[in-house]
């Protein structure tokens, strides 16, 4: 029965003449027992020990369900108090209800919850022992909480009024509350009760609610709570859920609080409820498209793009090419000439680089891309640029025990073995005479392009006794020489130490033209006939060139002085 219908009898005797005679008793009579009734009916009074109504669902809206609880306003109950968020609850249902009090709107705020009315100390005896919610009025601050009438006074700790601070407890006074009898001295008349616990058990109602309405794939609204280095709690309406923080967006998150801030509001999609723990996943990215799906055939092998260096790893580098689609470079992919020993030699985080896609499988989300690929191959005419032969000059870029790499252009290497670095004498470990980063001259004895390797001399650079005899003398000179060694077409010449030269035989010698001398040679006179002769002032030699034989002193001519080879002819004088 609604107001209207209430009070539309009362108007219309009001509004009518008044009958003459006894005519116009019968309709006094008449509404005095309705008003009698109405106020029977719609009485504020429970009945005797309890609180508990019987309600009647006249509507819905989004967040509550409207129910009659026969009082000239209705009382409101939250729908997540009921199955499945109340979807099932239709109008004209009834159910038990009680009421705890009054929201902002003037509707009786409703729980399902049993609480007792209770006017005399058997009923609170009974309500302590069944452990009840019973109804009463915050009459005032005392030392240490407040002062509650539930039909007797009673103490209620600060501690257990579920309120924050005293400012939140001060404005309970004079407003009507749920709570329970937490202890009961009938003798003493000592009553101590507690609204907190009331509280909590609503929250879990109102939790268990809400997780039977909830399930995963909807999607929600909430506010930030707080956040956390691994993500933000959201708060779901009484709920808390975890955004994690590789969950916020599709691309890279480092903080939350890059992305997020407390109090904000926002929409989020419901991953997963833990049957067990009740613990609730959220994500926000799953709102958006996913990138690989939104890019499908963007990217193709050969393709140079641009992205941001986001992580280091021992094996490569990450690059973010955009929002949700990372690439990685692998070290092998990073320089062409020198061994990268880990990508933080040459990319830091945060470093925008240029790169090639190598190769693409969106299947597996993954795109191999190549750093070096985007320069130009310094080994492609390597071969012009430092011939066999040619003099370089580079820094010592690192040491090892077989030999010492040399960097001869940028992200290009030689080596130089350990037995080119010296010709004078026996190198046990190339840092026995080279240190890293000392500029040195070497010799390019060989180039493998194949293979990417250069061989490198540092020796072949030293000048030695043979450069210095062939830098002073030149062709058709007359020099001394000692025969070393014959054959029928040539011989080995020492023309000084270390310093030997071929001569052809042009005419075989008899053995009557040969000199009677003896076999045995003084090398004391010998060693003094060479400084003397060694100049170029041999002695004049006979017409008839003598045969030769071995440690024969003689006069040659230079014929052939090759300073690349380090070869010298001769012939005889």
């Amino acid at each position: 029965m609604n107001n209207d219908s209430i009070y539309a009898p009362h108007s219309a005797f009001e509004d009518a003449p008044e009958p003459p005679g006894d005519i116009a008793a019968e309709p006094t009579e008449n509404f005095a027992e309705m008003l009698s009734q109405f106020e029977r009916s719609h009485s504020h009074k429970a009945e005797p020990g309890t609180r508990q109504l019987q309600g009647t669902v006249v509507s819905k809206s989004a967040d509550q369900v409207f129910l009659d609880i026969g009082y000239k306003t209705e009382g409101v109950l939250p729908r997540a108090v009921f199955d499945n968020s109340a979807d099932a609850v239709e109008v004209g249902q009834s159910f038990p209800v009680s009421v705890t009090g009054r929201n902002e709107e003037g509707y009786y705020e409703l729980s399902r919850f049993k609480v007792a009315q209770v006017r005399d100390w058997t009923a609170i005896e009974e309500a302590f022992a069944q452990k009840l919610a019973v109804v009463g009025t915050v009459t005032g601050l005392v030392k240490g909480g407040v002062n509650v009438d539930i039909g007797v006074r009673a103490f209620m700790p600060a501690s257990r009024s579920g309120t924050r601070d005293a400012a939140e407890l001060e404005k309970l006074v004079d407003t009507e509350i749920t709570c329970r009898i937490t202890k009961l001295d009938v003798t003493d008349e000592n009553v101590v009760v507690d609204r907190r616990v009331v509280l909590e058990e609503q929250a879990r109602s109102l939790q268990e609610g809400r997780y039977t309405e909830m399930k995963a794939g909807d999607t929600l609204s909430g506010t930030v709570r707080s956040l956390t280095p691994y993500g933000a709690f959201v708060d779901l309406g009484g709920i808390d859920g975890l955004l994690h923080v590789s969950d916020i967006s599709w691309g890279r998150v480092e903080k939350p609080e890059d992305v997020l801030t407390v109090g904000q509001e926002i929409q989020v999609r419901l991953l997963k409820i833990d049957p067990d723990t009740k613990k609730i996943s959220l994500g926000l990215k799953q709102l958006q498209p996913e990138p690989w799906e939104a890019s499908a055939g963007r990217y193709q092998a050969g393709q140079r793009v641009t992205g941001t260096v986001t992580r280091l790893a021992d094996f490569g580098a990450f690059v973010e090419i955009e929002p949700g689609i990372e690439g990685l470079i692998h070290i092998s992919e990073m320089a062409w000439g020198k061994k990268v020993r880990h990508p933080s030699d040459i990319l830091k985080p945060g470093e925008k680089v240029e790169a090639v896609i190598l190769s693409v499988k969106p299947e597996e989300r993954r795109i191999s891309l190549g750093l070096k690929q985007s320069l130009a191959d310094p080994w492609l005419d390597i071969s012009k640029k430092f011939p066999v032969g040619s003099q370089i000059e580079g820094p010592v870029t690192k040491l090892m025990n077989f030999g010492a790499f040399v960097q001869i252009a940028e992200n290009i290497e030689g080596l130089v073995h350990v037995s080119e670095i010296s010709a004078d004498k026996r190198i046990n470990h190339p840092q026995d005479v080279l240190r890293v980063g000392q500029p040195v001259k070497a010799q390019v004895l060989a180039i493998d392009e194949e293979k990417r390797q250069i061989k490198l001399s540092i020796k072949q650079l030293i000048p030695t006794s043979i450069d210095e005899y062939i830098a002073e003398h030149k062709q058709g000179d007359l020099v001394s020489g000692r025969v070393v060694e014959e054959s029928a077409s040539d011989a080995t010449i020492e023309l000084g130490q270390g310093i030997r030269a071929t001569c052809r035989i042009l005419v075989s010698a008899t053995p009557a033209q040969q000199p009677a001398t003896s076999s045995k040679v003084d090398l004391s006179s010998l060693s003094s006939m060479l400084k003397d002769r060694w100049k170029g002032n041999a002695p004049a030699v006979s017409a008839t060139p003598e045969p030769l034989r071995a440690d024969q002193i003689r006069s040659f001519k230079i014929v052939t002085l090759d300073p690349e080879a380090k070869k010298i002819a001769v012939e005889l004088a």
